[in-house]
């Protein structure tokens, strides 16, 4: 078979080893005779496989032990209603910036519960880059943020500091999680949908600071308090156990590379190679602001008004798949996230090079 290169922004490409264990499960895990996803998510396999998990988010992001991690369900979308429902109380304020689609969603939630000030926003430009002037509150609880918006292309390269000391970060880190270093100190809560680069679809990872919780003092239903998935260590109901034990295995195969900050450097190496293409490339161009450029989901389109059918036909024809840019865009857009090898990368840029030379 030929080389295959997905380039999909979710669900996406995931590890050959991470696949092939994950399959390997489903038939038998751990010599018990049993699939992984027919055993009881309270048997001691499954329990050591989730603690497993949650030590090695811990040392990857370094983790203080202030810091909780869990596994839920309702992907990231859940959480723009549970972190306002757990951190905002009525009357209170928060900080939002609306930098894309989802930032715009999880807004939207955020005003069900509080008082939401939308601190800057890019949306009068089609969300092509990252504000940087933020008008924050005085008062708010908290400073909600997009870390890399998947649909435009776009990353905070740096992340703000709250006007208030008493005030957090709160991050979707859905499509960047464990791409690139960062100081988990600055956030009081991480959240972020796995099946873009840690992962399938069915879990979400949250990592919230415990003591930012109890502030709040509404009705919340049990099963939407953080507080009852941290006292039951992510298993009040039961988890999605295959979904994390294909984390779990994103997790190690990160770890055996160098961890997080070596990831960090081949990103970075990826991108830089198709940006460069792309400015180089006398049928394309990225509509991206180059200071705000995402290094895991990269929007470029024609110069010209050339068939973009042909030219996804053509890549489909190399391997290169799902390379349709998000209707709101246009043209491409190649995700290259963790698990995107740097040949991935290098036959796209052919592919680029030689449809050039056709006109």
């Amino acid at each position: 078979m030929k080389s295959i290169y997905n380039f999909s922004a979710g669900p996406a490409i995931l590890h050959p080893s991470v696949v092939k264990a994950t399959s390997d499960a489903t038939i038998e895990f751990q010599d018990t005779g049993m699939g992984l996803m027919e055993m009881s998510h309270r048997s001691q396999p499954v329990v050591d496989m989730v603690s497993e998990t949650d030590n090695l988010v811990r040392k990857l992001l370094k983790l203080p032990d202030s810091y909780k991690v869990l596994f839920l369900q309702g992907g990231a979308s859940l959480q723009f209603c549970m972190v306002p429902m757990n951190l905002l109380g009525k009357g209170q304020v928060a900080d939002y910036t609306n930098t894309g689609t989802w930032s715009q969603k999880a807004i939207n939630e955020a005003m069900i519960y509080g008082k939401v000030n939308v601190i800057s926003s890019s949306k009068d430009s089609n969300y092509n880059y990252i504000p940087k002037e933020l008008n924050q509150s005085d008062n708010s609880q908290y400073l909600h943020l997009t870390s890399n918006n998947t649909i435009f292309g776009t990353q905070w390269n740096s992340f703000p500091t709250p006007a208030s000391k008493e005030s957090y970060l709160v991050a979707d880190m859905s499509s960047d999680i464990f791409s690139r270093e960062f100081d988990i100190r600055d956030f009081g809560l991480i959240y972020a949908g796995a099946q873009k680069n840690i992962g399938p679809a069915g879990v979400t990872l949250v990592i919230i600071r415990e003591s930012i919780l109890q502030s709040v003092t509404r009705d919340i239903p049990t099963m939407m308090q953080y507080q009852t998935h941290i006292n039951k260590e992510s298993m009040f109901n039961t988890p999605p156990v295959m979904s994390i034990y294909a984390v779990n295995q994103s997790l190690h195969w990160l770890d055996s590379i160098g961890g997080v900050s070596n990831m960090e450097v081949n990103n970075k190496r990826k991108a830089k190679k198709l940006y460069d293409e792309i400015e180089r490339n006398s049928l394309f161009n990225c509509p991206v602001h180059e200071d705000d450029r995402s290094i895991m989901n990269v929007p470029f389109v024609f110069n010209d008004e050339l068939d973009e059918a042909n030219f996804l036909d053509y890549c489909a024809d190399r391997g290169l798949y799902t390379l349709k840019g998000h209707r709101s865009v246009g043209g491409f857009r190649a995700s290259i996230y963790n698990a995107m090898p740097e040949e991935g990368v290098d036959a796209l840029i052919d592919a680029m090079q030689d449809y050039e030379k056709k006109f």
